[in-house]
């Protein structure tokens, strides 16, 4: 069985239609009483727990990730590969996951192959290891006589350092983003978020931790403009704020979302198009009368694949045939490319990229917050968290319900609050 990368699920139907559609011996006519009995005293016995009844569109990209391994664990398979099967979820998660898969290896039960960039995971679960750079071996070995610096090595093809996050003290630093007493509903009308309230200062990054789904999401979709709030206030630079794109505009207010190719781009579009998504209807890319200056658009995406260190053959390259972590440096250049940027809203930023693109991304986001750019990361990475934000919040059920500066975080009581307790 393959878990792939990319979602396979179909969004209009719901866990159980899913899980029944992804059987081998799918009977033409369905007993859904028989089936939700079947599926139930599956779901009793896996490592996390899903609604059945919930359609795939409602869920957020962490259960998504979760369904596309369920359905695997459903069909019994002998042979699984693995396509970063946990690139959304907690560290807990992914520990709970991938120490069920060990134990069905060592019992016996299962035969894994895990694609991963996540060296930690790689260290803690897999017996052997392949390396590959640029479709070739470029190196191979029994964990037990590796270590992180030899795969990483492997990886990039010279000895790699990560980039030091250095954090600089912003003078006189102001409010940037208010929030005060938002409330938004899932797309089922159920509450989503529940009278949120923080406020981040230029200079600063905020991070929202939380298991995926609840109300991360939504609580994005609302800040970017692509949801509407149910009731409470936003202030941008002490100025009521709806999230159009002209108060965007006005606020320099730019967004990193969680699924690019989904969220950010548009895939059959070349580079340099997505590039000027942004800017397209105003000089230089635009003239007089609203037309465009299809010389203008490449000439500013050459010079950013050039600063962002895009690959890609060229900027009239599709930006869906462009790798994940080529995808998103595209973004990166169009969000972060303004030097008036106020702030900045991150959603799972590094989602499956590799150990290169996730350093180049940090070290973007943390120029960004030295600018005096004010920043609001939400992701399900813990780690990435703690190692960029200068204050954290949990999430949980729609609530935040837990905050305090980075450098005092409680690691132990930021790992209950996401868990609900």
């Amino acid at each position: 069985g393959m878990v792939y990368q990319h979602f396979t699920s179909v969004p209009a139907m719901t866990v159980a239609e899913n899980l029944v559609l992804s059987r081998y011996d799918s009977p033409r006519w369905i007993n859904w009483s028989e089936e939700y009995d079947r599926l139930e005293a599956f779901m009793a016995t896996s490592p996390f727990q899903i609604d059945l009844r919930t359609p795939i569109a409602q869920l957020a990209a962490g259960q998504k990730q979760k369904l596309e391994i369920l359905k695997q664990l459903y069909l019994n398979s002998r042979v699984l590969i693995l396509d970063e099967p946990t690139s959304v979820l907690t560290p807990d998660e992914a520990d709970e996951v991938l120490g069920l898969l060990r134990a069905e290896v060592t019992a016996g039960h299962l035969s894994v192959l895990m694609i991963s960039h996540k060296f930690r995971e790689v260290m803690a679960f897999t017996d052997e290891v392949t390396v590959l750079r640029k479709g070739q071996l470029a190196g191979h070995g029994y964990v037990r006589d590796l270590t992180v610096d030899d795969m990483a090595q492997m990886m990039l093809g010279e000895k790699q350092e990560a980039t030091p996050v250095e954090k600089v003290t912003i003078p006189n630093p102001r409010p940037v983003l208010e929030v005060k007493d938002l409330c938004a509903d899932r797309d089922n009308g159920l509450p989503a978020v529940r009278s949120a309230s923080f406020t981040i200062h230029s200079g600063e990054i905020v991070g929202i931790a939380g298991v995926s789904g609840n109300g991360q999401r939504e609580l994005v979709e609302v800040l970017a403009g692509q949801r509407p709030r149910h009731s409470g206030d936003i202030l941008v630079n002490a100025t009521p704020y709806q999230s159009t794109r002209k108060e965007m505009a006005r606020h320099q207010v730019y967004t990193l979302p969680e699924e690019p190719l989904r969220n950010a781009c548009v895939p059959h579009m070349s580079v340099a198009e997505n590039m000027a998504l942004r800017t397209f209807d105003r000089p230089p890319q635009a003239k007089r009368g609203g037309l465009l200056s299809l010389s203008n658009i490449r000439r500013m995406a050459e010079e950013l694949v050039q600063v962002f260190s895009v690959k890609t053959p060229s900027v009239n390259t599709p930006v869906g045939h462009l790798s994940g972590g080529n995808v998103q440096r595209t973004v990166l250049a169009r969000e972060l490319s303004s030097t008036t940027i106020n702030l900045l809203i991150a959603a799972n930023p590094c989602f499956g990229l590799d150990f290169s693109a996730v350093d180049y991304i940090h070290s973007q986001i943390l120029a960004a917050r030295n600018r005096g750019v004010a920043v609001l990361l939400v992701s399900e990475d813990l780690d990435e968290l703690l190692k960029l934000s200068d204050r954290i919040f949990v999430i949980s059920d729609g609530d935040l319900v837990y905050e305090s500066a980075i450098a005092e975080a409680d690691l132990k009581i930021l790992g209950q609050k996401m868990a609900g307790h």
